[in-house]
């Protein structure tokens, strides 16, 4: 990244540089070093690293990081973000929370939108599923969750050209389901143009309440994962996915409960303990 300062290079001593140099290559590195570990590997004093804060327009050394959290992107920098809202760091108070970001999930919820997607994944001719980077591993879930259930579901490949050629096998009858939660990827905008065209519905999992017409899927279920430069959890849309799931098996009621004995036997039969 390239710091944005009140003052041009030329108003910096040598030192000064040297610190802004640092926090424009290493700045993932900036942001989780202590003042005294930066001092140190830069052979300079803590009490230069604060001069230099105060000379760019900070209050102190952890405004400074402020500040290059607010120009800095990737999860690197909302990580840090998130461990500065704690001091100390602990536990009980990041799972607190979690329990916050379900509550206004919770409150968000759109009973109706609930009910669709539970009607249109136990009425769908075929499931795919399709999710990418760390929205993978609830796709992975998901699909393990109905495979159970002896739901006819597929995991679509997350991009380039592999992930046309499962899309192309989804026609009408069918559901598309997709996880956008920052903003829609290439290959979520792929899935929702191709729909128009293939006649397959489509269930988005979403992190933001407003959404373009072109991005918005036929059934939405919004979950909230914190802060824009905060630390994404996957607390609550695990949460919500578990949730749908649960209402998928009651109203599948005997034929959902036949498959999990079926499965229990075939377990029993071949992997028990002789």
């Amino acid at each position: 990244m390239e710091l944005q300062l009140p003052v041009s290079p030329g108003e910096l001593t040598r030192a000064e540089q040297k610190i802004l140099d640092f926090i424009n290559t290493n700045t993932d590195a900036f942001l989780f070093l202590p003042i005294g570990q930066l001092a140190q590997q830069l052979e300079l004093s803590d009490a230069t690293l604060s001069r230099f804060a105060r000379h760019v327009g900070c209050r102190d050394f952890k405004a400074l990081k402020s500040l290059v959290m607010e120009q800095a992107s990737g999860p690197a920098a909302k990580l840090a973000g998130t461990l500065s809202q704690e001091e100390p760091f602990t536990p009980a108070a990041w799972l607190e929370r979690q329990r916050l970001y379900l509550q206004k999930t919770a409150e968000q919820l759109d009973s109706a939108a609930f009910d669709q997607a539970a009607e249109a994944l136990i009425t769908a001719r075929r499931v795919f599923l399709h999710g990418k980077n760390a929205s993978a591993a609830l796709a992975q879930m998901l699909h393990f969750r109905l495979r159970r259930l002896g739901l006819p579901v597929t995991l679509l490949p997350t991009g380039g050209s592999e992930l046309l050629e499962g899309l192309v096998q989804a026609g009408r009858e069918d559901l598309v389901v997709l996880f956008s939660f920052s903003k829609l990827s290439r290959e979520g905008r792929i899935l929702l143009e191709q729909s128009r065209r293939a006649g397959y519905r489509t269930l988005a999992f979403v992190g933001r309440t407003c959404l373009a017409e072109g991005e918005r899927a036929d059934i939405q279920l919004f979950a909230y994962r914190g802060g824009e430069r905060e630390y994404h959890s996957m607390a609550a849309p695990t949460a919500l996915l578990d949730a749908l799931v649960v209402e998928v098996t009651g109203r599948l009621g005997t034929r959902g409960a036949r498959k999990l004995k079926e499965l229990h036997e075939l377990k029993t039969q071949y992997f028990s303990d002789p």
